[in-house]
């Protein structure tokens, strides 16, 4: 840029500054534009299901740059789950993302501390891992219908994947969780400082008033896998000074349905990920909700939710019949503990959901990061 001498210093300065502006709403633009950042943190039960399309959908779309899967134990065993989302990548040519195995059990809960509390306290609908009829030793693969992956996971365990990210990218990482919080709690046991590094928090976890019939959660509202599972670990997460929390909860998730129809529209798509979950998605009998799947949609796209409101939360430690319960206040009846805001999903629109869903899972895989 060249100047006159004879123009007013006053007009010089304010074309650089015009100037400085304009280069700076440009640079603005393009950061705006630039891939958001996100870890996944899963319990990546396979194939298809829940876990894995959830996944599927932060790494099919064009605004994310996954930086990796953490994996901790929750719907099945870390060593299966690692190999369901290692076959996964494989398929959909996306082997280039980390597959980092974290948590193989709970901080505390043991199966037979929980054998013990449904003697006195009543039958669990879904102990994930420990279920009966599903159950087997932790270290076995169990069932790969999809194949036995070739590729390895990471060296690294998921904490300190967790907390040398949010290190490389101050503020930059959302974590999407969609298991139990094993692996987050860890990371902050690591790196206190670890919640304040990430720029989010968002997960699928939590009941607090669910309006339904399905005997989940007919008889005990407040019960949810994500954090019962680990309740310790849960207190520690949501406990801690994240700069924004966002919870999917089971009240908006029993609004979605996972139909044969929907699978049909999804099989339809020519994409690597669309065959995955055409050929391997299956639906469990009545209850078939989209659990993990909204809370990542939802992230991606905030005008999904039409109703939100901000709530306290926390999960039942005394070991007794509301024990991994969830617990949750409005501002006027917090405790006067130190707890933090979470953003509560109330209502979305679901066509828009099901039609994003679809979109992503048939739409050509983005190609792989030659950062990871």
């Amino acid at each position: 840029m060249k100047f006159s001498r004879f123009q007013s210093p006053i007009r010089v300065a304010t074309v650089i500054l015009a100037t400085c502006l304009a280069t700076q709403a440009a640079a603005s633009q393009v950061l705006d534009k630039a891939p958001r950042k996100v870890i996944i943190d899963q319990d990546a039960a396979g194939p298809a299901g829940s876990d894995q399309q959830a996944i599927l959908l932060l790494i099919q779309s064009p605004q994310t740059d996954v930086l990796g899967v953490t994996v901790v134990t929750g719907d099945a065993w870390l060593t299966e789950e690692v190999a369901h989302t290692l076959r996964m990548l494989e398929l959909i040519g996306r082997t280039d993302i980390s597959v980092v195995p974290g948590a193989e059990y709970p901080l505390v809960r043991t199966k037979e501390d929980t054998e013990s509390w449904e003697a006195q306290h009543g039958y669990v609908v879904w102990l994930g891992a420990w279920t009966p009829s599903r159950y087997h030793p932790a270290r076995e693969l169990g069932e790969m219908p999809e194949g036995k992956p070739t590729t390895k996971p990471a060296d690294e365990d998921a904490a300190h994947f967790l907390v040398r990210m949010v290190r490389k990218y101050p503020h930059e990482v959302t974590i999407y969780e969609g298991g139990p919080m094993t692996n987050l709690a860890l990371a902050i046991s690591l790196d206190p400082e670890f919640p304040s590094l990430a720029k989010e928090l968002v997960f699928m976890g939590g009941s607090l008033n669910p309006q339904t019939e399905d005997p989940e959660f007919a008889d005990n509202p407040r019960h949810e896998f994500n954090l019962w599972f680990d309740p310790e670990a849960a207190h520690i997460v949501l406990r801690a000074p994240w700069k924004k929390m966002v919870c999917t909860t089971v009240d908006i998730s029993l609004k979605t349905r996972m139909t044969n129809a929907l699978i049909d529209r999804v099989k339809a798509g020519n994409s690597p990920a669309a065959q995955y979950v055409g050929k391997y998605e299956q639906l469990h009998g009545s209850y078939n909700y989209l659990w993990d799947e909204l809370a990542a949609a939802a992230w991606l796209d905030p005008s999904l939710i039409t109703k939100k409101e901000n709530r306290y939360m926390d999960v039942d430690l005394d070991r007794g019949a509301g024990y991994g319960d969830t617990l949750n206040w409005t501002d006027q009846d917090k405790p006067k503990r130190e707890v933090q805001s979470v953003e509560i999903q109330d209502d979305l629109d679901t066509e828009k959901f099901y039609k994003m869903f679809v979109e992503l899972l048939t739409a050509p895989t983005p190609p792989a990061n030659a950062n990871h």
